[in-house]
């Protein structure tokens, strides 16, 4: 999909250097380089013990390692890392497999009903990396990934709600349409394509022109005047 507008809006995320933070678009970030013997970070220096062992694992075992971490730590700054590396090597087709594999797809989509903002953000960048795949769409679209999405339109964090914009765009199909496209959605387009926040602007504009027909933007503007029922505009 080509976005024609000069705000980049949220595509899919790269890892980072430090491979703990999702990178927002337009920002440099230091790519991970992942081959055979696992990834391989920049900056080796920094790396813990815990870290350099799992740089000798192979790509499955690293990511395993990552999923257990996950379920096993107590710690909510640990878990947002863990979640974050996983979003961002969600960006690597050659890891496509191995993330259903471990049934990462299932864990972001469990993410997004959590009350940490910080989760559902690195958990919704990941679903948006994953749906470019259509192994995964099929997955996503057959798990009710679209209505697990749509609610996260109301999230508070802008960051969240155009992932989750873009997400919606990348899984609509001749069959998913009508349901990505329903009366409620385009409401908060129409509401969406008055931020002030260009990006996410443009993105709805996208999605309006794009995605709905006349007919439902008109529905939509004569029912709401713009107006998007119960849900406000994220924060900056």
């Amino acid at each position: 999909m080509v976005l024609g507008f000069a705000a980049a809006p949220p595509g899919p995320l790269r890892a980072t250097s430090g491979g703990g933070v999702v990178q927002a678009p337009g920002r440099a970030a230091g790519p991970v380089s992942v081959g055979a013997a696992g990834p391989q970070p920049q900056n080796s220096s920094i790396m813990s013990r815990k870290q350099q062992d799992l740089l000798a694992l192979g790509r499955l075992e690293y990511l395993q390692a990552l999923v257990t971490e996950f379920q096993v730590t107590e710690s909510s700054e640990a878990k947002e890392q863990v979640l974050a590396n996983l979003a961002n090597f969600a960006y690597d087709p050659k890891n496509y497999e191995y993330l259903r594999q471990l049934k990462v797809l299932d864990l972001f989509l469990d993410m997004l009903t959590e009350d940490n903002d910080t989760l559902v953000e690195f958990a919704l960048g990941g679903l948006c990396n994953l749906c470019l795949d259509k192994i995964n769409k099929d997955y996503l679209l057959e798990a009710d990934g679209v209505a697990a999405v749509i609610n996260c339109l109301s999230c508070s964090n802008e960051e969240t709600v155009m992932s989750a914009v873009t997400a919606l765009m990348y899984l609509t199909t001749p069959q998913s349409r009508q349901q990505i496209t329903a009366l409620p959605v385009v409401e908060c387009m129409l509401r969406f394509s008055l931020s002030a926040n260009r990006r996410l602007a443009n993105l709805a504009t996208i999605f309006l022109k794009d995605y709905c027909s006349p007919l439902q933007v008109e529905e939509a503007q004569n029912l709401t005047k713009h107006t998007a029922l119960g849900i406000p505009l994220p924060k900056n």
